[in-house]
Order: C-alpha cells, then structure tokens, then sequence
C-alpha cells in the first residue's frame, strides 16, 4: 500500500521510504490541515538537498534549523517550536535507537509495547501514538499482538477516524466528515 497522506506524489513517496519522515509528519499534525503537515518532512529533506536523518536533524543548529522552517512557504504556521520539536524527536532517535526510527517498532511483538515506545517519543502523546500506531498496523502491516486494542479507538477496522484511515482523496474526506461530525457532538453538550 502506498501513503497518500499529503496528497502530493512526491511528498507521499517520502513518507512511504523514510521512518523518520512519517514520524515528523505525524508530529507536525496539529493545528495545520493534515496535508500540509505530512508534506513538510519533503519540505525540509528539499531544502537540507537530501532525504532527512535523525542524526543531522538533532545536530542542526537550533536558529539555523528554526530558519529552515520558516522559510516560505513555512513547513507549519508555528514554524519555531515545531522546529525544537522535531530536534527533540531526532536526537531522541539518535540517543534511544541509534538514529533509525523504523527500531521504535522493529521486533516488537506486543502492542502495548509498541505504544508505550510511541509515548515516549517526544512530542507523542497518548492519543498521537495510538494515532501512529493505527497507522502503522493499517498501513504498514507492523501488526504486533494487541496492536489494535493499543491503538485505542483508532484501530478499528473500517473507522474513518484518523490519518491512519487515509489512503486516498475518498477516505480523506470521509476522515473529515468523521472529525466534523465530532466536533458537532462536542459543542452540543
């Protein structure tokens, strides 16, 4: 299965390559449409010249890389802190799995195990690792035992609920009506 997150080609083939860069993008993902956020580690690998590493990301000079960021167009409309963010994220992976994010989940054989892997990771919480971990069972086929009871809500088959349901324009609008919805639901209590 190929990811269509940012729904731009070459952006997707990023993601669809690199661990690291499907994990920024799901650490982008808040308060910027979807798209734009799964597009921004293409954004940054085309302005670095290359595909991204955790280990030149977490060495970056933090103004330099905050720059970077805010160049326009800028990778996320808080341009700065995410910067730090994705720093912390990278030189996490560097300290804890030796710069390869795919070993966050690699061998792992329970999902709660997994998910607890995913929280720790900086800028991850609860509801973003299961997010992630959705993602990476539905689409990645990384599907250690009890990975969708892990995954919460989001690993329900057949849910349009999350980033983890997109694969294509279709099941990207349905994820839009699903967030809508609740968002209905939420101000009417």
């Amino acid at each position: 299965m190929r990811i269509q997150l940012a729904q731009r080609t070459e952006a997707d083939e990023l993601l669809g390559r690199s661990p690291l860069a499907l994990l920024i993008g799901m650490l982008l993902d808040q308060q910027i449409p979807m798209e734009w956020a799964f597009a921004g580690p293409y954004t940054i690998s085309e302005r670095l010249g290359h595909d991204l590493t955790a280990g030149e990301i977490a060495a970056y000079d933090p103004e330099a890389f905050a720059a970077l960021l805010a160049e326009k167009p800028a990778v996320h409309r808080y341009p700065k802190s995410m910067a730090e963010r994705v720093q912390r994220l990278a030189a996490y992976l560097v300290e804890h799995y030796d710069g390869r994010p795919e070993q966050v989940w690699a061998g792992v054989t329970d999902g709660k195990e997994l998910a607890r892997r995913l929280q720790d990771l900086p800028g991850y919480g609860k509801q973003k690792a299961q997010i992630f971990l959705a993602l990476l069972g539905k689409q990645l086929g990384v599907r250690p035992e009890g990975w969708r009871e892990a995954a919460g809500p989001y690993g329900e088959e057949g849910s349009f609920r999350s980033v983890a349901d997109v694969v294509d324009a279709e099941s990207l609008e349905k994820v839009r009506a699903t967030k809508q919805e609740a968002k209905k639901a939420a101000k009417a209590k």
